[in-house]
């Protein structure tokens, strides 16, 4: 029986994949049998050797520039002969209180998590229509289903990314375009996540309260992995996802659900 989740022919698009949950889901897809072409505006040559040893070809980009976006799902739609697949998943945090924020931090953070996948989409909705239709993940976070008092910012563009992933799966499914979005809690070993660990005072501590925000994570003693979003993703776009559209998955180890019980 062929598995549901073979991409087998199938061409993938991934912004910010050279690192954390868009590296894992690349090299995913490829394992499926997706031919991906990754984007990212911070290439390292570790990366890209990663990335190529599973056939990935990895561009730089700078999704916060549109013409950069729109080369890299042109390029990979031009040269395949398709586009079935599109990950928006670059993506920044912003730890500040509304009076802290300037104009160019708002810019910078509404761009990357949010412009960026409004114009990844519509640069990428004419090749997935040509292609006879296609799916559309945007990483989102459990910030855009309840708002959080530490990063109103980054709150906001997570949850203006839920409402265009609902928007579009409505105008789009007569194309057969399905839109979701993943929405992670705390995850290790991604850009984001190390950044934050590095910039602490107490490494550990602050490792450990991002592990009690949430009571799985309690639970297991860890937070989230990388591959474990990607396999999320991976079903999203999978034909066994068919049905699935408009949909935000909450993958946060109960994050979002309320106050956690204490152990």
């Amino acid at each position: 029986m062929t598995s549901l989740a073979t991409l087998s022919g199938r061409v993938a698009v991934i912004t910010g994949g050279a690192s954390g949950i868009g590296q894992a889901t690349a090299i995913l897809f490829a394992q499926h049998g997706a031919r991906v072409f990754v984007g990212d505006y911070r290439l390292s040559r570790e990366s890209e050797q990663t990335l190529a040893s599973h056939g990935i070809r990895a561009s730089a980009c700078d999704v916060r520039n549109v013409a950069e976006l729109q080369r890299l799902v042109d390029q990979a739609a031009t040269t395949s002969g398709r586009l079935d697949i599109l990950v928006n998943n670059a993506g920044i945090g912003m730890v500040k209180q509304i009076q802290e924020v300037s104009e160019e931090d708002w810019d910078n953070c509404l761009d990357t998590n949010f412009k960026a996948a409004f114009f990844g989409a519509k640069f990428a909705i004419p090749h997935l229509i040509r292609s006879g239709g296609g799916s559309i993940v945007n990483t989102a976070s459990n910030a855009g289903l309840l708002p959080r008092a530490h990063d109103p910012v980054y709150s906001i563009s997570k949850m203006a990314l839920i409402g265009l992933t609902k928007s579009l799966a409505l105008c789009h499914a007569k194309d057969r375009i399905r839109v979701n979005s993943v929405c992670p809690g705390p995850v290790c070993d991604t850009g984001m996540m190390n950044a934050d660990l590095e910039a602490a005072a107490d490494r550990a501590a602050t490792e450990q309260r991002f592990i009690a925000a949430s009571p799985l994570a309690q639970a297991f003693g860890r937070m989230s992995r990388p591959d474990e979003i990607a396999a999320a993703i991976l079903y999203l776009v999978s034909d066994a996802a068919c049905m699935v559209t408009g949909t935000a998955l909450a993958i946060d180890g109960g994050k979002s659900l309320g106050v956690p019980p204490s152990l």
